[in-house]
């Protein structure tokens, strides 16, 4: 079994220390064999805000970390900043690689910067990086589940989310699909859900899935939603079947615990697509 750990949105600078050594605690928990931050990892792309989000990292121990930079991760602020240096902080603390990529003989994960310093909040993927994440997916092992991470949503549950869109996902998920991927995980919205990309685009040329997270750490929640985090876990057996699970686990006010509420079951390639959620327990 293969456990990844989606974490999102952490917008350190408005961190809450309680949820921080809760979130640590699950990860001690649950031993995964990679950590996703998926973009707005600082809240205004400080210094010190980069410093804290390091730390995070560091208390994970040895488990890997993939991080992709978010719209909050480049300075609002300094505009000499925003032009000449965007990332300077981020590649500081996490490396120059602002697309990094992890595999293993059951993961294949990539990385893609969707942020822009022209941007204000909204994303986008050019056709050289559809090209390049799509490369690399056709050379995934038939075990291999096949991620790709965008921070803005390429898929959304709601007509007030639709001005949240990456800018570029039509070309992207029709070609990401064809190459072979599995998942596309994001966050940006604060709104953690599963969506099948395979009802949502037309012609998908197979069972793909969108992958949303909330916010992990930060006071910044969304509505009745608390600060929430993903686990994915994948199993892939003799015969070329692979079973991929991915459950929600918010942070409780009540236990000041990381509480699993919902586990989402994934068809992957020739299975009949499907999501089943149920309540754990």
């Amino acid at each position: 079994m293969t456990v990844l750990l989606q974490i999102s949105d952490t917008h350190f600078g408005t961190e809450r220390p309680q949820v921080v050594a809760a979130l640590l605690r699950l990860a001690e928990a649950l031993a995964p064999d990679l950590v996703v931050l998926s973009g707005d990892i600082t809240q205004r792309a400080r210094k010190s805000q980069f410093a804290a989000a390091r730390a995070f990292v560091d208390a994970l121990g040895a488990t890997p970390a993939l991080v992709v930079p978010g719209n909050h991760d480049i300075p609002l602020f300094n505009p000499l900043a925003r032009l000449c240096y965007p990332y300077a902080n981020h590649q500081r603390v996490f490396g120059a690689d602002l697309e990094p990529s992890f595999e293993s003989p059951a993961l294949l994960v990539l990385g893609v910067n969707t942020t822009r310093a022209y941007r204000h909040k909204d994303g986008e993927v050019s056709m050289q990086q559809i090209r390049r994440v799509a490369a690399r997916l056709e050379t995934a092992s038939a075990a291999q589940l096949r991620v790709v991470i965008t921070h803005q949503p390429v898929a959304v549950t709601r007509a007030q989310d639709e001005k949240n869109l990456l800018h570029g996902r039509e070309r992207a998920v029709q070609r990401w699909a064809r190459a072979g991927a599995d998942l596309i995980l994001g966050g940006h919205i604060h709104l953690p859900y599963v969506l099948p990309l395979h009802d949502t685009f037309a012609g998908l040329a197979r069972r793909m899935w969108a992958v949303q997270a909330g916010t992990a750490l930060s006071s910044r929640t969304r509505g009745s939603i608390d600060n929430s985090v993903n686990v994915i876990r994948h199993d892939a057996h003799a015969g070329g079947a692979r079973q991929t699970t991915v459950e929600r686990w918010d942070f409780s006010e009540t236990s000041g615990a990381f509480e699993q509420i919902a586990r989402h079951e994934l068809a992957l390639d020739g299975a009949t697509p499907r999501v089943a959620v149920t309540s754990p327990g």
